[in-house]
């Protein structure tokens, strides 16, 4: 009796981090009585536990075993047409080898032909009776040459082509290694029917080698700020995914649900070893300590075996509350290749808040900056985003994690139109006399130019040096105008509102005294 093969193509997908589940999805009709209805082929790599299988009709599920079937060549699809390309591809190189053996022997042969010809030619020249056959088999044999040559040029370009797609081909099956493996999986579901009917059978699975990530392109257009945002999804599971119903899960199945426990935290007094004189306490020392090692071994063995245990369950977990699924608006095939594989999940409009900062005391460079507020019911994964202002693409950021309400801030490149100028304008300095301490004293001024055609509010920050030894003091002396904040590490930073094409200067003194003694180390001018 033939076995009864379900057609069951994949019909969703759900990828999560690291992983992902498989739903396959088919009809057939059962004859009446305990029957066994295969799902085949599936991918080396599923994970057992995780099988899973529902249906429609009048039948019941007695059990599903998951078999794992030896083939001579890969069944799926997609490597057979692969490794069938690129036979036909040898095949091709092999047979424009051989046309051009056969065509450099024609020239070879006509070379030669032509040489001899030449001798006799060269007799009839000195006889004086060329006639008009001489202008004729030259004619000829040159015609012949030059189609013979053209023909191998011919012939050396396709072989060029299909060389290259017989590289294309050995590069798609080397990214593709898991799929190379002939041997598949069997699922054998028992059935149980009254009467002969047709069904309909869901099976699912989970398979490890797929991912996906999130990136983001940041559009800065006058002061609204759009984000649109992908999945990059990856895959080597060995089994290509169609066209199907796909979803982006952040769930992590892998990962423990359990409540974390402390243990007591003990403080003893240290208890230096005793030493024993060699004979009996030893050999009872150390059974007492192998004892123990055996003790610790099994109970280490039994909680590996129990976390074993509970991670394999943890596996089929499905998202939770503390997770979100998003399915991409069209549908994306996804090739078992390793390749990355882009889908759209949301595009969101956001306000942004513009502003400038720059620390000229490392470099002139004034950065346009925007602070915006994740006004969407999204939870945004963290990923690399890339930044554009207006039409242009000014550099890429690294956008973290970004919950609902949350503010971040997004560095949107440079902005030449906001100048900057710190120099030093005042330095003194005494050395030390008996008794005394070395001083230096500096002066700095920042000059700041908005050539922008509205007014800017720019952050600018400098800094105090910090004193790590105790006979070095740093004093600040003055600081025009007045800082917005001074932090503890010597970071002052000013906020200033400059309007359009007027400039400000900021200027900024201090004091370092120290020890005649003390070398000091880290000035910097």
């Amino acid at each position: 009796m033939d076995q009864l093969v379900v057609d069951a193509p994949i019909v969703a997908v759900t990828v999560y981090p690291g992983r992902a589940r498989v739903t396959r999805r088919g009809q057939i009709t059962v004859p009446a009585g305990d029957q066994t209805v295969y799902v085949e082929p599936l991918p080396l790599s599923l994970e057992e536990d995780s099988i899973r299988v529902a249906g429609r009709g009048p039948a019941t599920v007695l059990g599903v075993d998951v078999a794992t079937q030896r083939y001579p060549q890969a069944p799926d699809e997609t490597v057979a047409a692969l490794e069938q390309a690129r036979l036909d591809a040898q095949d091709e190189v092999t047979q424009l080898i051989d046309a051009d053996d056969v065509q450099a022997q024609l020239d070879t042969f006509l070379a030669q032909l032509a040489r001899r010809a030449g001798n006799s030619f060269a007799r009839t020249l000195a006889s004086g009776d060329a006639g008009a056959e001489l202008g004729g088999f030259t004619e000829s044999l040159t015609d012949r040459l030059s189609a013979v040559r053209a023909t191998r040029r011919e012939l050396a370009a396709q072989r060029r082509e299909a060389e290259k797609r017989l590289a294309a081909a050995d590069r798609r099956l080397a990214a593709i290694v898991q799929q190379r493996i002939p041997d598949r999986r069997t699922a054998a579901i028992a059935l149980a029917l009254e009467t002969e009917a047709e069904v309909e059978i869901e099976l699912s699975y989970v398979v490890p080698a797929a991912n996906w990530t999130s990136s983001y392109d940041v559009r800065l257009t006058g002061g609204r700020l759009t984000l649109s945002w992908y999945g990059l999804i990856t895959q080597q599971s060995g089994e290509d995914w169609p066209e199907c119903d796909l979803t982006l899960s952040t769930a992590r199945p892998t990962v423990t649900a359990k409540v974390p426990e402390l243990d007591p935290w003990y403080l003893d007094r240290f208890q230096p070893p005793m030493p024993v004189a060699p004979g009996g306490p030893v050999a009872l020392g150390m059974q007492v300590a192998g004892g123990r090692e055996n003790l610790q071994s099994r109970r280490a063995s039994a909680l590996v075996a129990e976390q074993a245990a509970f991670d394999a369950v943890e596996a089929t977990v499905e998202q939770g509350m503390t997770a979100a699924s998003y399915t991409p608006p069209r549908p994306v095939a996804v090739p078992a290749d390793g390749a990355t594989h882009r889908a759209t999940i949301a595009s969101i409009d956001l306000e942004a808040e513009l502003d400038y900062i720059t620390a000229p005391v490392r470099s002139t460079d004034v950065h346009l900056r925007a602070t915006v507020v994740n006004s969407s019911a999204h939870t945004l994964p963290a990923g690399k985003a890339s930044v554009f202002h207006e039409a242009e693409f000014v550099g890429s950021a690294a956008l973290p994690l970004w919950a609902p309400g949350e503010d971040v801030e997004l560095a949107l490149g440079l902005d030449d139109r906001i100048r900057v100028e710190r120099k030093l304008v005042r330095r003194e300095a005494s050395k030390a006399t008996l008794g005394s301490t070395r001083r230096r004293q500096v002066e700095y001024e920042t000059k700041i130019e908005n050539h922008t055609p509205r007014n800017a509010r720019i952050t600018v920050l400098d800094q105090l040096p910090v004193a790590r030894d105790h006979e070095i003091t740093v004093k600040p002396l003055s600081a025009e105008p007045e800082p917005a904040e001074t932090t503890d590490l010597g970071v002052i930073t000013w906020k200033l509102d400059l309007p359009a094409g007027k400039e400000t200067a900021i200027k900024l003194a201090f004091r370092v005294d120290t020890a005649k003694s003390v070398d000091l180390t880290g000035w910097r001018e």
